[in-house]
């Protein structure tokens, strides 16, 4: 990959993904519209290697991407509307934008001149059905039954915009690869993801208190933003990867909620008490990707130790957010 295009460019995964192709040489082009991205200085930073080019644009506007060029060899396509909360509370929104979104991503990829990968970020949500109606196996592979759940929940409208987003990318005609993260965490991300919002919760209570895990018996596995982004770069450059879908995370060990907590508090705050927590509506009971297939193709089998991860999240968060605040 020469010229690559990455949509989301200013998001978590988008700037990871960018430094993580500069090294091998790549020239890069950003497109954020920061509506989700930040406007930080990490970014100030890699823009200013002149390999890097930022283009501020909004895609949900037909025909933005008539400004851009058509020499990218990859598209990677990360821009979306995504988290809990915001999904919760922007159900029809959420269906809506991230379906123009992709369908103008598309538009852009259909006319470069030698388009190799077109890479479309999916989610593990697609498999919540199947988990809800017992369909599931762990880990759980990619060719596993997809079962809808309740169309009527709030919290499906990203699933089904994800999975509309599979299918279009795979009819589109164009080289495609998808790929569904499974629990992807590490610096930069904000604070709605479990494993930084539980650093700030923890690094907020007061002294005498305790904080609540939610959902502490609930299992899942864990993948660092570095090996992420190396299984998610693997995958674009095989041309075995193109048309079908990649789960890209880790496949063991599994942890409970609670075991991920004492975790967290043994780097952020030893001796924090933990008190059990009700069960999140809307969380699985168990998130297990089955990565044998993604790491027979990639050739990438090692994974950087949750502990080992979560020392190095809490040391960005603490420099760059919590000490500020």
């Amino acid at each position: 990959m020469q010229n690559v295009l990455i949509t989301g460019g200013a998001g978590f995964i988008g700037l990871a993904l960018a430094r993580a192709l500069l090294q091998d040489g790549a020239r890069v082009t950003l497109v954020d519209n920061f509506q989700r991205g930040r406007n930080d200085v990490e970014l100030g930073q890699l823009r200013e290697n002149p390999a890097v080019s930022f283009v501020e644009l909004d895609l949900s506007v037909e025909g933005a991407t008539d400004a851009l060029g058509d020499g990218y060899d990859a598209i990677f396509h990360f821009a979306a509307l995504l988290g809990v909360s915001n999904v919760i509370g922007q159900p029809f929104e959420t269906l809506r934008l991230n379906t123009i979104l992709t369908l103008e991503a598309l538009r852009l990829a259909k006319r470069q001149a030698a388009l190799r990968c077109f890479l479309f970020a999916s989610t593990s949500e697609v498999y919540a059905g199947s988990l809800q109606a017992g369909l599931l196996s762990f880990p759980t592979p990619e060719t596993s039954v997809l079962a809808l759940p309740s169309l009527a929940a709030p919290r499906t409208s990203y699933m089904l915009s994800k999975l509309y987003g599979e299918a279009l990318v795979l009819q589109a005609g164009v080289p495609a690869v998808i790929v569904r993260p499974h629990n992807v965490y590490g610096p930069r991300m904000g604070t709605e993801h479990v494993v930084p919002e539980l650093m700030l919760r923890m690094t907020k209570a007061p002294s005498d208190g305790a904080i609540e895990i939610y959902s502490p018996d609930h299992m899942r596995t864990f993948c660092f933003i570095d090996d992420a982004v190396r299984l998610i770069a693997g995958l674009a450059r095989r041309p075995e990867a193109l048309g079908r879908a990649w789960n890209v995370g880790t496949q063991a060990p599994e942890h409970t909620m609670m075991a991920v907590a004492e975790k967290i508090r043994s780097v952020v705050r030893p001796g924090l008490e933990l008190a059990r927590g009700e069960n999140t509506q809307g969380s699985p009971v168990r998130r297990c990707p089955d990565t044998s297939e993604t790491d027979r193709l990639t050739g990438i089998v090692d994974r950087v130790p949750l502990e080992d991860g979560i020392a190095r999240t809490f040391a960005w968060y603490r420099d760059n957010v919590f000490d500020r605040a």
